[in-house]
């Protein structure tokens, strides 16, 4: 009998190189698995910073945007012109109350009027006790470096808080009257941040923080550093800044060592089948039926692996396919953002020529009083009031929520939304049928983003019958003893099976100009104050029907 020492030396040779062979595989599968996963991993988390920094960017731009048009249009204004020279110094105040409601429309912190000399004669916080009215700022860049324009960021000397101060100087042909100044802070914007794991910071060119998530590195010079993070940087556009995020890289590390770890288990147990077989094929020839069903069950797990592979390869690519789409509808998001703020600065100018054509026509009316002229003066004026109304809820729908929640009287929400929407209930010539609503019937929430909801359901629901032979919306409302149920049916084809199941998915949409937001931003607005948005099962032959369920107010 031939024992272990009997056996030749080429076939003890084979067996330290199998040995070698299945340690080294042992070592570099793991190893191949984790650095393969990491790699994919970190693209991915890189992908997910890039599109998170740059919608940081673009509301940091956006914010800047507006403030300096703020600025450029007082610059060119006839009543601050008339100020710093010194026309009407009696009506100081009432451009200071001007500069007050610009301040509170544009969200900005303080807006106030230097002359030539850097003293401050009118500013939206003149009635406050920290009111810089009198004050005088000439040695600030801001002031000595409007040429026409001029931006720092610094302490202010009242307040103490850091802002950002954009000016624009004010002339009279080549003559310097004064500069026009704006103080944004953004408290708001980096509390928001704070609230992702993404640390973020803002630079300026010589490498000062000055916006941050950390509001111990503010006015540091030296680079944030955060461990064991991606960093992702981005130039903000119209300023010197850099915005700069980091993106924690945990949980990509985290994946590759679970990877390497089954790798590792995958390939003892491989080598524990192999020697399995080795060892069945050696004890008997009558192993070789059981050895042929293990090889064909190997194959057919090799397959299936394999095809495994190919579908989640595809998911991969389908999935860089939906975030590059996401980045441009963010895009898009920005300009209907846009749009919003300019459809609420319209409405406002509106205003000032509607009233003095409502002046008019009243001071026309009482000089001609009866008769045709003055029955189309009093039209004049009521036509002058309607507009009036319709700018009113254009610029109310357009403000920014104040996140301040209480009783919202159901009726005038109601009437509010269709105001808003009668342009195009109008065009498709659709009847509303309203239901009766008793006058003390109120929800919990805020009226602007109630009637948020609302418009982007009578909305829907006016595009869903575009060409139908009858169009018609519904409106319902059921009242218990703490929930209130708003319903909006309309008389359209329905909501096929695949658009029900994406319904609320974020940028799904079966509209060509549709962005795929308005009913997520709708459900996620009803969630935040307490309710629900919900969509009815389709019934065939019947149109969608939305349900509005929200806190009744006490």
């Amino acid at each position: 009998m031939r024992t272990a020492s009997d056996s030749p030396p080429s076939s003890r040779l084979a067996g330290w190189l199998a040995l070698a062979v299945a340690l080294a595989l042992l070592v570099l599968v793991p190893a191949a698995a984790f650095w393969g996963v990491r790699s994919n991993a970190l693209q991915g988390l890189r992908d997910e910073g890039l599109a998170a920094a740059q919608s940081r960017a673009l509301t940091l731009e956006s914010i800047l945007d507006r403030q300096r048009a703020v600025v450029a249009v007082l610059a060119d204004d006839a009543m601050v012109k008339a100020t710093l020279r010194g026309e009407a110094i009696d009506r100081r105040d009432a451009v200071s109350a001007k500069l007050e409601r610009l301040r509170s429309e544009t969200q900005s912190t303080v807006l106030y009027l230097l002359d030539a000399t850097g003293r401050t004669v009118a500013a939206s916080n003149w009635n406050q006790p920290d009111s810089f009215v009198g004050h005088d700022y000439g040695f600030r860049d801001y002031f000595r470096l409007a040429d026409p324009t001029a931006m720092e960021f610094a302490l202010g000397t009242v307040s103490r808080q850091p802002g950002l101060y954009l000016s624009h100087d004010v002339r009279d042909g080549a003559a310097l009257l004064g500069v026009v100044v704006v103080k944004v802070e953004f408290d708001a914007l980096e509390a928001a941040w704070a609230r992702s794991p993404n640390a973020t910071h803002v630079t300026e060119a010589d490498g000062r923080v000055i916006i941050t998530t950390a509001a111990d590195l503010r006015f540091t010079t030296t680079p944030p550093v955060v461990p064991a993070s991606l960093r992702i940087t981005l130039p903000v556009r119209g300023t010197g800044w850099t915005l700069a995020m980091h993106a924690p890289t945990r949980e990509a590390r985290q994946t590759a060592l679970y990877a390497a770890g089954t790798a590792g288990l995958a390939m003892l147990l491989l080598m524990a089948l192999a020697d399995q077989a080795r060892r069945a094929r050696l004890r008997a020839t009558r192993k070789a039926q059981a050895d042929r069903a293990y090889r064909i069950t190997l194959e057919r797990a090799v397959a299936e692996r394999t095809r495994d592979l190919s579908e989640e390869m595809r998911e991969r690519q389908m999935a860089q396919q939906r975030l590059s789409q996401m980045q441009s509808d963010l895009v898009q998001a920005n300009k209907l953002a846009t749009m919003g703020q300019i459809t609420a600065g319209v409405a406002h100018e509106i205003n000032q020529p509607l009233a003095a054509i409502r002046l008019l026509a009243e001071n026309g009316q009482a000089m001609l009083p009866g008769g045709p002229a003055g029955d189309n003066l009093a039209r004049i004026s009521r036509m002058a009031d309607r507009i009036g109304q319709i700018t009113d809820q254009l610029r109310g729908f357009a403000r920014k929520a104040t996140g301040q929640i209480g009783p919202v009287p159901l009726r005038p929400v109601i009437e509010a939304s269709l105001m808003l929407t009668a342009s195009r209930r109008k065009a498709g010539d659709m009847p509303v049928h309203l239901p009766g609503i008793p006058d003390g019937l109120a929800v919990t929430g805020e009226q602007v983003r109630v009637e948020q909801i609302l418009v982007n359901l009578l909305t829907n629901a006016f595009e869903a019958q575009e060409g139908c032979a009858d169009p018609g919306i519904r409106l319902g409302v059921e009242a218990g003893a703490d929930r209130v149920t708003l319903t909006v049916s309309d008389n359209g084809p329905g909501l096929p099976p695949q658009v029900r199941d994406q319904l609320f998915a974020p940028f799904a949409t079966s509209k060509p100009q549709g962005l795929g937001l308005g009913l997520v931003i709708s459900r996620d607005i009803a969630r935040d104050l307490g309710g629900e948005l919900t969509a009815d099962d389709p019934v065939p032959g019947q149109g969608a029907t939305f349900r509005l369920t929200l806190p009744r107010a006490a």
